[in-house]
């Protein structure tokens, strides 16, 4: 495979993947409806740095050990397991105190560092990911390039892609802010991202 074929076959199908909802377009949505531009793009910058992480790894064979070692799966799947479930109990609480839109001072919001190490985290123990990367990436390492240097240039695309859609969803919901800006809409913002992390948690606690 060429570098040109491996880039346009793996850019069409990093599209798709960055368009179909999920854990990551849901976390960033919520930084986007309930905090400021800036943190949310940060915590976008966050998800795709793990996808580079990813890339990288499953190129030169670490990510394999996730695959053939049923403990470090394990392990890894219920890291992901708890973390989701503490990102649902922070929202969950957000919508039962009724904790104020971040605009207000009596509601401390995420700082862009904070937001970045979040989506940081939140990519790198989804082990889907993990799986996606090792399964599919080597099938589009194109001939004549190191491992890791092309496992770097198609996870870079990844990322770029991702980023050209948490852009879109950020503006969107920029856009309509309006009812979702007040106290009222801050609960049904948290809430329905808490209750969809705290699914994604059971669906991943509950896969073989």
């Amino acid at each position: 495979m060429t570098l040109a074929q491996s880039l346009l076959g793996f850019g069409l199908l990093a599209t798709v993947l960055a368009i179909t909802p999920g854990l990551d377009t849901v976390f960033v949505l919520r930084q986007a409806l309930r905090t400021r531009r800036a943190t949310a793009f940060a915590a976008a910058a966050g998800v795709c740095l793990g996808t580079l992480v990813w890339g990288v790894a499953a190129a030169v064979g670490v990510a394999a050990l996730f695959v053939a070692s049923d403990v470090a799966f394990t392990v890894l799947r219920w890291a992901g397991v708890a973390y989701l479930c503490w990102l649902a109990f922070t929202y969950l609480r957000s919508a039962w105190r009724g904790d104020a839109p971040s605009a207000e001072v009596s509601v401390p919001a995420d700082s862009p560092a904070r937001a970045l190490a979040k989506g940081l985290v939140t990519n790198l123990t989804n082990p889907k990911v993990a799986v996606f990367y090792l399964t599919v990436l080597p099938l589009f390492l194109p001939a004549g390039y190191p491992p890791a240097l092309a496992g770097a240039m198609l996870a870079t695309l990844h990322a770029l892609v991702g980023m050209a859609w948490f852009v879109v969803v950020i503006l969107a919901a920029n856009a309509v802010r309006g009812f979702l800006g007040s106290r009222r809409g801050a609960r049904v913002i948290d809430a329905t991202a808490g209750v969809a992390m705290l699914g994604f948690g059971l669906v991943l606690g509950l896969e073989r």
